[in-house]
């Protein structure tokens, strides 16, 4: 093994951080920390604990490094996260959105990433490599079609039903018991005594489940956020994004074919030319397409 030929990519996300260094196709170290064990949003310091992080798990000299952070929402951040590494590591350096990094983890160069997951966002790039981001803006405000989101909007169907005096649709009965109450007027107080993505996210195989007994209201609440995902890839091409690739990945996605079908049908409306893929592979093994691509010098 020559050490040049080393390349290490890393997907930072919010709550896990996933290091993957490579010699070619053959894997040298595959490590997974949580993310609060080094990043403490203090900027210089995360560049310092990330290359100590990177230099102690590769083990040798790094031709390329490519990173997807979470955080890096504008080209400005993962520039700036790039020169405060660039004094810390050798060799090259690419910083990119951690929604990015869906593309090349399917095997394509350019395209339309999208996430379902927690949350939501759909990211992509022009062909002067200008970032182009929609979604992203959080459970409160947006993320349509994430884990959350869809309890979220579960929620609201229920309450409308109720309004009308309809409590019979299976959703209803489904969240109440995961709720632990028998008085469906408590649904909204149970869940705002939470105020957390990841516990709202936690309830979101009720929808489902709902969805496959049959409830009319579940299975609205999933083509609605499919196509509220669909929306998301229309604007970036509205902005100039290049759509013949289109890659949605994100626990939620991936783990319910519903929600994957209903965005294959919204897709065919939005862009019926755009070929749709399921990214099942870690998202890791984009960020190593890039460093690859980078010590290759053919990005």
């Amino acid at each position: 093994m020559k050490q040049a030929d080393l390349v290490a990519g890393i997907d930072i996300g919010g709550t896990k951080t996933h290091i993957l260094i490579k010699d070619a196709d053959r894997v040298v170290a595959d490590r997974v920390v949580a993310s609060s064990d080094w990043r403490t949003w203090v900027r210089e310091r995360d560049a310092v604990a990330l290359a100590t992080l990177i230099k102690d798990i590769a083990g040798g000299k790094l031709c390329a490094t490519a990173i997807g952070a979470h955080g890096c929402d504008t080209d400005q951040h993962c520039k700036q996260l790039e020169a405060d590494l660039s004094v810390r590591l050798e060799g090259k350096i690419k910083v990119v959105n951690d929604s990015e990094l869906l593309v090349p983890a399917a095997g394509f160069v350019t395209g339309i990433g999208v996430v379902s997951g927690t949350g939501s966002i759909a990211v992509a790039r022009t062909a002067d490599d200008e970032m182009l981001v929609a979604g992203g803006w959080g459970w409160i405000l947006g993320d349509e079609g994430s884990a959350a989101a869809l309890v979220r909007e579960a929620a609201r169907a229920i309450r409308g039903s109720i309004d009308l005096g309809q409590t019979g649709d299976p959703l209803v009965a489904e969240l109440m018991t995961t709720l632990q109450t028998n008085d469906p007027t408590k649904i909204g107080r149970l869940l705002n005594e939470t105020r957390s993505a990841a516990i709202w996210g936690s309830y979101a195989n009720v929808v489902f489940d709902a969805a496959r007994r049959g409830s009319p209201l579940a299975t609205r609440v999933i083509n609605e956020g499919a196509a509220s995902l669909a929306d998301l890839v229309q604007i970036l091409i509205g902005r100039g994004a290049d759509a013949r690739h289109v890659v949605i990945g994100g626990g939620v996605v991936v783990q319910q074919p519903q929600l994957f079908e209903a965005f294959v049908d919204a897709m065919r409306k939005v862009a019926p030319s755009s070929e749709v893929t399921l990214l099942r592979a870690a998202p890791v093994t984009g960020a190593v397409a890039i460093a690859q691509r980078l010590c290759n010098d053919t990005l």
